[in-house]
C-alpha cells in the first residue's frame, strides 16, 4: 500500500501559537506572546463576567444593576448622602457608564422597588436616588455569599500574588487609550 506524502496541518488544527507565528510572517509588527497573552486576559474576563451573572442573576440582578445598589448601600453612612442621596450622574460616573446607560437602570431598579427617586434637595432640575427598605435587605442577604465566593476565588493566590495582579492588570489598562484611537 502506498503511503501518501506528509501533509502540513491545516491551520485549524494547528495550536493557536504556531497560527499566530504564521500570520507574524504576513504581519510584521504582529507579536504572538502580546496575542496569546490579551486572549487569556479576554476569557478571563468573559468567564469571569458570567459567573457573576449566574450568581447575581439568581438573586433577580445583572451586574450592572448590582453595581447601583452596592454603591447606594456603601454611601448610606455618610449622613450628607443618606439625607441627599446620590444623582444619576454621580451613580454613572461612580459605575464606569453612560448616563443613558444609567437611566436604563435606574428604571429597571425603581420598577422592582428596589430605589426610590426623589426631588434634589437643592436643585429642582435634578433628583437624587435612595435605597428602599427592600433593597437594603436584599443587599444585605447578598453580600455575605457574595463576598464569600470572592475570597474563594482568590483564595489559591498569595497577598503578594494579588499586589502583583492587581499592579499587572493596572499597566495593561493605562494601554487601552491605544485600542480606542482611530
Amino acid at each position: 500500500m502506498p503511503t501518501r506524502p506528509p501533509t502540513s496541518p491545516t491551520p485549524a488544527a494547528m495550536p493557536r501559537y504556531e497560527r499566530l507565528q504564521r500570520l507574524a510572517l504576513r504581519f510584521p509588527e504582529l507579536d504572538a506572546s502580546a496575542i496569546e497573552t490579551c486572549i487569556t486576559l479576554l476569557r478571563a474576563s468573559h468567564d469571569l463576567s458570567g459567573a457573576y451573572e449566574a450568581h447575581l442573576g439568581r438573586h433577580g440582578l445583572s451586574m450592572g444593576r448590582f453595581m447601583v445598589l452596592v454603591r447606594l448601600f456603601t454611601t448610606e453612612d455618610d449622613d450628607v448622602e443618606r439625607v441627599s442621596g446620590l444623582t444619576p450622574a454621580d451613580l454613572a460616573e461612580s459605575s464606569g457608564v453612560s448616563r443613558a446607560t444609567m437611566t436604563g437602570l435606574l428604571d429597571t431598579l425603581e420598577k422592582d422597588a428596589l430605589i426610590s427617586r426623589e426631588d434634589h434637595p437643592e436643585d429642582r432640575r435634578m433628583y437624587t436616588v435612595r435605597l428602599t427598605p427592600k433593597a437594603r435587605q436584599l443587599i444585605e442577604s447578598v453580600l455575605p455569599d457574595h463576598y464569600r465566593r470572592i475570597a474563594a476565588l482568590m483564595a489559591p493566590l498569595s497577598e503578594e500574588e494579588r499586589t502583583t495582579l492587581r499592579t499587572l492588570l493596572a499597566k495593561v489598562t493605562s494601554g487601552l487609550p491605544l485600542l480606542k484611537e482611530p
